[in-house]
């Protein structure tokens, strides 16, 4: 993945805009470029950038890359520049992707005129443009959308083209890379991969996951259907088309319960092989499609059933020819736990990579040191969420670890526990209609916690983290999987694991042993070792004195914290960010639910072995 900005600057006075555009490019150039660096860290290999004045002299287009290098290492660089004439005048397409565009190669196959000029994944969707944006057709909403769903990947991307004058920017379906756009006190609109170049802005909002922002000057009357830039200099109001909401892949967002037990006929227990079959496949090419790189990769393994699948998924397609590592012989797996005291996921973790055949790094930590990255953390994530605070640390302390022995990018396990109900209080759910209500709550906000902390945690460091379970047709799949099957027996995810759950003609688990596959959910921020989130407990009543949380309802209004530890993060979050809030929501269980614990960490659930 890499880092994204981009600038839509409106002419001061637009009666005069023929004459002599007002726009002083030296100053926002200055402060493009200022907004690029503070994101850098998430593309360390190169930086770009790219000025287009719109044909009319309205606007003014400023774009910024910031690129980490994963495909076409040598000659992939951005913002990518599409030149060509029409009416014997030159023009352009600027494009600006952070992320991965998985099936390029079968956009290359679709769009045969398009010549190439990289060998970038990303350059494909340039190619999709030009397909559905010509100069004998109208530009539809329609045509955008269906051009955007066509693309399989995680990503966020802004693309101007001089001559339709359109400015579009788009984000993946569940928000896997993160985008946040905001305006200046001119209304100027502006957008990067993090807030923290969003400087000049005094309103910021999270881009909305799944969806498509079309922009044209309103001169261009082959974009009727497209907003108005020029409406975004006297008013904020965006208009966002929910193309993956919309689509038939996406309906699971809008499903009720009712009409989805009616349209599945999975659900009956005779499909249950069937069930089982199709996740194997689907969620294999998942893992399969992500070992898409030029660069060395490894994988996150905590020793869960989540991080193990992927891993063990991704050394059997090596073992079977069916991927080419080209930086060794075997998948490099990480883990990391505290340095005292028992660290659940680091001795399963050494367990799982002995049974599938990794070379394991097994890196340590000490309180001090997590107390030390806190500030840090928070800097990179842009949240004051205890939970994604909680996990993001030791996270963010692994990639460092990573990054200096040369990985550029790793497979994790994001994801699962929202789309099967892996969490514990999930166990709690009244009944099934719940049940299913709760996945699409927290897969819809993924976007806000596990996918912005794995996101932002590897990038810190510059490292790309793929997401199999992610997978639009995963994803899909599992909205189709009645909530009966997912935690039947009272096990959190038992497809999933039953799905895998086959041996060899020796007898011999082909994926994962028993104690591995059947192991019960932990979250990370407790299988680091419990005392960890004892010590930020503590370190919140050291900190925070009873005066100061006494005026923590008048101090905070929005997303008021309940413990000193929240109250800790939030104020260094509001030193970091003043008047930004708002962009933050808050991880939370379901309390209304019998028997379900307050505090987001998985002891505090009674079906914890070790609960409290």
């Amino acid at each position: 993945m890499c880092g994204i900005t981009a600038y839509l600057i409106h002419s001061k006075d637009t009666e005069e805009i023929t004459d002599s555009p007002l726009i002083d490019e030296k100053y926002y150039k200055n402060e493009l470029l200022k907004s690029s660096k503070s994101i850098r860290h998430r593309g360390p290999d190169w930086s770009g950038n790219e000025i287009c004045k719109s044909t009319s002299n309205i606007s003014t287009v400023y774009m910024a890359h910031e690129r980490l290098s994963i495909i076409g290492v040598l000659n992939g660089s951005q913002p990518i520049v599409y030149n060509f004439i029409k009416d014997d005048k030159e023009y352009k397409i600027v494009l600006c992707v952070n992320g991965e565009i998985y099936n390029y190669k079968d956009i290359k196959k679709e769009c045969i005129d398009y010549k190439y000029e990289t060998e970038s994944d990303c350059e494909s969707i340039i190619a999709l443009y030009l397909k559905y944006v010509n100069e004998n057709t109208i530009l539809t909403q329609s045509g955008l959308k269906d051009m955007i769903s066509k693309l399989d990947g995680q990503f966020s991307f802004t693309l101007y083209d001089t001559y339709h004058d359109v400015f579009l920017v788009a984000r993946d379906p569940i928000g896997i890379t993160s985008l946040y756009y905001g305006f200046d006190t001119s209304n100027n609109l502006m957008i990067s991969s993090e807030m923290k170049g969003l400087h000049l802005c005094d309103y910021v909002e999270p881009f909305p996951t799944g969806s498509v922002l079309l922009l044209s000057s309103g001169l261009n009357k082959k974009a009727v259907e497209f907003k108005s830039s020029l409406s975004l200099q006297s008013s904020r109001e965006m208009e966002f088309i929910h193309y993956y909401k919309e689509s038939e892949m996406g309906s699971w967002m809008s499903a009720s319960f009712e009409t989805h037990i009616d349209d599945t006929k999975i659900f009956k227990i005779d499909y249950e092989p069937k069930i089982y079959s199709d996740i194997r496949d689907c969620f294999t090419n998942a893992v399969k499609k992500r070992l898409m790189t030029d660069v060395p990769f490894g994988v996150l393994l905590s020793g869960g059933l989540d991080s193990s699948l992927c891993s063990s998924i991704a050394c059997k397609l090596v073992r079977d020819g069916e991927i080419d590592l080209k930086w060794g012989s075997k998948i490099h797996s990480f883990s990391i736990g505290l340095d005292k005291g028992d660290a659940p996921d680091s001795i399963k973790a050494i367990e799982t990579s002995d049974y599938i055949g990794t070379i394991h790094h097994d890196f340590r930590f000490s309180i001090k040191d997590g107390l030390d990255a806190i500030r840090d953390v928070i800097w990179h994530l842009e949240t004051y969420d205890i939970t994604t605070i909680r996990a993001s640390t030791p996270m963010f302390l692994l990639s460092r670890k990573i990054k200096a022995m040369g990985v550029k990018m790793v497979l994790s396990g994001e994801g699962a526990d929202e789309l099967l109900g892996g969490y514990l209080y999930f166990l709690n759910a009244p009944d099934e209609k719940s049940f299913f209500q709760e996945t699409q709550r927290r897969v819809s906000e993924l976007g806000y916690f596990d996918c912005l902390r794995a996101n932002k945690s590897t990038l810190g460091w510059g490292i790309e983290g793929r997401f199999p379970f992610l997978d639009k047709e995963f994803v899909d799949l599992c909205f189709k999987i009645t909530p009966g099957l997912k935690c039947k027996n009272k096990i959190e995810k038992y497809v999933m694991r039953k799905a895998f759950d086959i041996v060899d003609k020796n007898g011999k688990p082909i994926y994962l042993p028993d104690s591995i596959l059947w192991r019960q959910k932990e979250q990370f921020s407790d299988g680091v070792g419990y005392g960890w989130i004892d010590a930020l407990k503590e370190q919140g009543e050291a900190s925070i004195t009873d005066e100061q949380f006494a005026t923590r309802e008048s101090l905070y209004t929005i997303n008021t914290p309940k413990t000193k530890e929240a109250f800790l993060f939030r104020q260094i979050f509001e030193e970091l960010f003043p008047n930004r809030a708002n962009t933050v929501k808050k991880w939370t269980t379901r309390t209304d639910w019998k028997g379900v614990g307050e505090d987001p960490s998985g002891r505090a659930q009674q079906s914890h072995s070790k609960s409290y």
